[in-house]
C-alpha cells in the first residue's frame, strides 16, 4: 500500500525522470537477477504513474476542445 500512496504523489516529471533511471541502469548492466527484477518492477510501476497522468491530461484536452466547440456552436 505504501507503493500507492507514493505513487499518487509522484508527478509526472518526477515519475519520468525516475523511470528514464531505471532504464538507464537495466541497460547499463551489472545488476544481480533479483536487482534487475526489481528495477523492472519499478519501471512498471513508474510507466503506469506515467500513463495515467498522460490520459488525465488528454482526457483535459478533449473536454476543454468539446467545450470550446460547443461556445463556438452557439455563437452562430
Amino acid at each position: 500500500m505504501a507503493g500507492t500512496v507514493e505513487e499518487a504523489a509522484l508527478g509526472y516529471e518526477q515519475a519520468r525522470d525516475e523511470l528514464i533511471e531505471v532504464v538507464r541502469r537495466l541497460e547499463a548492466g551489472g545488476t544481480t537477477l533479483e536487482e534487475s527484477l526489481a528495477l523492472w518492477e519499478r519501471g512498471e510501476e513508474l510507466a503506469k504513474v506515467c500513463r495515467r497522468w498522460l490520459e488525465g491530461a488528454r482526457a483535459r484536452l478533449d473536454a476543454s476542445l468539446a467545450a470550446e466547440q460547443e461556445g463556438a456552436g452557439e455563437d452562430e
